[in-house]
């Protein structure tokens, strides 16, 4: 029987090691705190981030509608040469453009250019619409 007494101090913290692991096996899930930490973090996220997504969104689709505007004031030239005088109907020009007007992404529609038209000269311009915010369409001016 001799050093039982050594023994007794490594065999509580045996057995208090066991509880403890025993309690962190038993407990799952988390906590209400921890789930509205993380919600209250992709909040602020979301906060910071959505802006700019927004404007960069925006200026894509004003990018689009110009350059189908620049394509539009194309096939306008292109037909111009070809009849000796500018068309300020839309439709005209869709087999120029490969079968289609484009859609005007600010508008929704393929309705959304405008085109002025005298003898001699014509401006193709997209029309702003609502899906773009506040902005200025560039303007193509064209002569014969």
């Amino acid at each position: 029987m001799s050093g039982w007494w050594l023994e007794l101090p490594n065999r509580v913290f045996m057995e208090e090691t066991m509880l403890i692991n025993k309690s962190r096996r038993t407990r799952q899930g988390f906590t209400l705190i921890e789930l509205l930490v993380v919600v209250l973090i992709l909040g602020i996220l979301t906060a910071i981030a959505l802006p700019s997504y927004l404007s960069s969104v925006n200026a894509g689709r004003e990018g689009a509608a110009n350059t189908n505007a620049r394509a539009l004031a194309s096939a306008v030239q292109s037909h111009a040469i070809t009849n000796g005088a500018y068309d300020s109907t839309l439709t005209d020009y869709a087999t120029d453009l490969g079968g289609a007007v484009p859609l005007n992404p600010c508008t929704g529609t393929t309705t959304g250019y405008s085109i002025t038209s005298t003898a001699t000269t014509a401006t193709v311009a997209a029309t702003a619409g609502t899906n773009c915010g506040t902005w200025t369409p560039m303007t193509f001016s064209l002569t014969l």
